[in-house]
């Protein structure tokens, strides 16, 4: 990767905070990680012993229900929006190259 991308990548994400990030307001407000245990709990998640591709982190997936309930999203435009917006990626704590969730594990967790 060229390295002024990284560079301009963040100099974009300061821009987005000095201009007033509602998803940062939003993520400095609510503390999510608090649901953490109930989400887990309630979703039955494993200790992952039996193998198999490690679930989303319920946290993340709780912000991204919310932000797909704020905006009305179908979950297929959900999954766009999550690859597309720099600060739904950053609110959700990943970064550009991290695998997102598809629309079919959106509708899975929402249906758990």
């Amino acid at each position: 990767m060229d390295p002024k991308s990284l560079f301009s990548l963040s100099g974009h994400l300061e821009v987005l905070s000095k201009d007033g990030d509602p998803l940062e307001v939003l993520q400095q407000t609510v503390h999510f990680e608090y649901f953490r245990g109930w989400l887990v709990e309630g979703l039955g998640y494993s200790d992952g012993a039996k193998g198999g591709r490690p679930p989303f982190n319920p946290v993340l997936m709780f912000k991204a229900l919310s932000l797909q309930a704020q905006h009305n999203l179908p979950d297929a435009q959900m999954e766009f929006m999550i690859r597309d917006c720099l600060s739904w990626l950053r609110f959700l704590g990943l970064s550009l190259g991290d695998r997102t969730p598809d629309e079919n594990t959106i509708r899975h967790f929402r249906n758990r």
